[in-house]
């Protein structure tokens, strides 16, 4: 196989002091990549902020520290800014700073504003900061994160409206991107990566759910091997999957307004699973 290479590539990854973000700026560095390791160093609830944690990913690997907290468009703006400073150029920025408060519905409004800030805010100003120069120079490669605690009613918990709404909306921006991205040479993929950090709350065996294990679909996806967009490829303990969204078979109901009850009638018809009883 002919080895993925980043050399002469600039790869800015958010939220890259620790967990999943510092594996994916190590993997990117091994690889040639110049890395600007982006972290404010906050709290997993958005406090505080200590700009080692980027500073000593960002010595280790010979990359270059952002410590901006994202929360406002200027703070996205000076991130961009850094990376196109410090390495004239922007090839990949991966999307992976974010934050997890768990708030049952009734209780969430009391988080909603913070994380609408760092997990719907800031990848859109990053992304159409980002944008520009990547056009500009005709060649660009977005990866969004996603989750199927979002995706999937079987899948999610209590607690997690405003952290669900912005994974779907890492997973709507990464499709008008793609969408937008693709006449340019600019190519969006998100990742849904279940790993060993901060925000995972139940206890795990040594060896198992280990960021490293999600690195390889961050770096296909960020690479010129990659030649599609719009896809989400889920990673966990070494075990990938593609994600995929199906429409159920059109039923033709005719021109007239149909009447509730036939959709009722024919609702398995709908979804694809058979004839209703």
């Amino acid at each position: 196989m002919t080895e993925i290479r980043f050399d002469g590539r600039v790869v800015l990854v958010t939220g890259a002091g620790r967990g999943l973000g510092a594996a994916y700026a190590r993997a990117f560095a091994a690889r040639g990549a110049s890395v600007v390791v982006h972290d404010a160093g906050v709290e997993p609830d958005g406090t505080g902020g200590d700009p080692q944690v980027a500073e000593v990913v960002a010595r280790e690997i010979g990359g270059l520290a952002c410590t901006e907290n994202l929360e406002t468009e200027s703070g996205c703006r000076r991130t961009i800014d850094a990376a196109l400073e410090g390495f004239g150029r922007i090839d990949v920025v991966v999307q992976n700073a974010g934050l997890l408060v768990w708030e049952e519905l009734e209780q969430a409004d009391r988080s909603w504003e913070r994380l609408g800030r760092v997990n719907v805010d800031a990848p859109f100003h990053l992304t159409r900061l980002a944008f520009r120069p990547m056009r500009e120079q005709g060649y660009g490669r977005f990866v969004f994160t996603t989750s199927g605690r979002a995706m999937a009613m079987e899948r999610t918990r209590a607690g997690l409206a405003a952290y669900a709404v912005g994974k779907m909306a890492h997973f709507a921006l990464m499709i008008v991107t793609a969408a937008e991205g693709g006449p340019h040479g600019i190519l969006a993929n998100a990742i849904a990566p279940a790993a060993r950090t901060r925000m995972l709350t139940r206890p795990v065996e040594p060896g198992e759910l280990e960021p490293e294990q999600v690195a390889p679909g961050v770096l296909f996806l960020a690479s010129e091997r990659c030649t599609f967009s719009g896809r989400v490829l889920e990673a966990a303990g070494g075990e990938f999957d593609v994600a995929r969204w199906t429409s159920g078979p059109e039923v033709d109901f005719g021109r007239d307004p149909v009447a509730p009850e036939a959709l009722a009638e024919r609702w398995a018809e709908l979804e694809g699973i058979g004839s209703a009883v």
